[in-house]
């Protein structure tokens, strides 16, 4: 059943009073994963004014001899000669996030009460948000038996409606297409810093496109578009919401899906307006994985689907992997 989370309101607007965050995780479920550093840049009068960023140590995972040559000695052994690591290679190659670095952050209740005095009620701004939301919501009630239920913006979706034509709106995409200087990739304050950067550029476009943001929030909330589905699962309805997070995006399947048949899970993407793909390839935007490939107890669990799309994530292609419980989350379908 999905998780209910009674988090703020999805806003489309640009306020000149916020505060820009950014997390980074050993993964792409609350579930399952662990958040291992938060940023975040209050933002007054459209100016940063202050900063918070911490790492987080997550809960250690033991090390087993057969898979230790892949951590190229980036692993700590506890008291008792036990070999552990609290993030595996690919999440070091990607974020430069390290196991002995976080051998000495704070833990997550500390980190977790100070991010929230520093946020406080303010409307949160952040690039794909939803996914950092989700995780602050769940471990903010595991943790401080709190919800966290501030309103937020997100870039990404602002990006799509700004700029059509291009064909990624990642970050980085972004980022180059503006020109913004970023001093270091998947590392939560720089990316706060250069999601801050993005914001009052697309701020800048939606005047210059519409004339004022209260004429382009109109015009974004008015937008539907007509779909023509060609492949053998069609859409239910000829109008499609073009803001949907699954527009005009790669997706395909992986494992066995616990909630729903694979051709059901893809009749929702191509309702969405998703176009559905039988393998992984450059042109992939999202693998979505059955849980039982998203188990990190199985010994090199992972589908030749899944290698193949963390190889093009690492390589910069525009793909995500989510987990069956985030692709609900995302598909607000179930």
């Amino acid at each position: 059943m999905k998780k209910i989370r009674n988090k703020g309101n999805s806003l489309i607007d640009f306020p000149s009073d916020c505060t820009i965050i950014d997390i980074e995780t050993t993964g792409l479920d609350p579930a399952f994963d662990s958040i291992i550093e938060v940023g975040a840049i209050k933002v007054k009068d459209g100016k940063p004014e202050s900063s918070f960023s911490s790492l987080i140590k997550p809960a250690p995972q033991p090390l087993y001899d057969d898979c230790i040559e892949d951590f190229n000695s980036d692993f700590l052994i506890d008291n008792n000669g036990q070999k552990y690591y609290f993030v595996d290679p690919f999440i070091t190659d990607l974020t430069g996030i390290t196991n002995k670095m976080l051998s000495s952050a704070p833990d997550i209740s500390i980190v977790l009460q100070d991010f929230y005095n520093f946020i406080g009620n303010d409307i949160l701004i952040g690039h794909n948000i939803h996914f950092d939301i989700n995780f602050l919501y769940d471990n903010f009630a595991k943790y401080l038996n709190f919800e966290l239920s501030n309103d937020f913006v997100d870039t990404l979706r602002l990006s799509r409606n700004l700029h059509k034509s291009l064909k990624h709106h990642r970050l980085s995409d972004m980022v180059d297409f503006y020109n913004i200087e970023v001093e270091s990739v998947h590392r939560s304050l720089s990316d706060c810093q250069a999601t801050y950067d993005l914001f009052i550029k697309l701020q800048n476009a939606a005047i210059d496109q519409f004339g004022s943001v209260d004429n382009f929030i109109a015009d974004f909330k008015q937008k539907k578009h007509t779909y023509i589905d060609l492949s053998s699962i069609t859409p239910v309805s000829d109008e499609i919401d073009e803001s949907g997070f699954f527009y005009q995006k790669v997706c395909c399947f992986t494992g066995k899906l616990e909630k729903m048949t694979r051709k059901e899970a893809m009749q929702l993407v191509v309702n969405a307006g998703g176009i559905i793909a039988n393998s992984v390839t450059k042109k992939t935007n999202y693998l979505i994985l059955g849980n039982n490939d998203y188990c990190p107890t199985i010994k090199d669990g992972k589908s030749s689907k899944q290698k193949k799309a963390e190889k093009l994530k690492l390589s910069g292609q525009d793909i995500e992997i989510l987990s069956e419980n985030v692709f609900y989350d995302l598909i607000n379908e179930i």
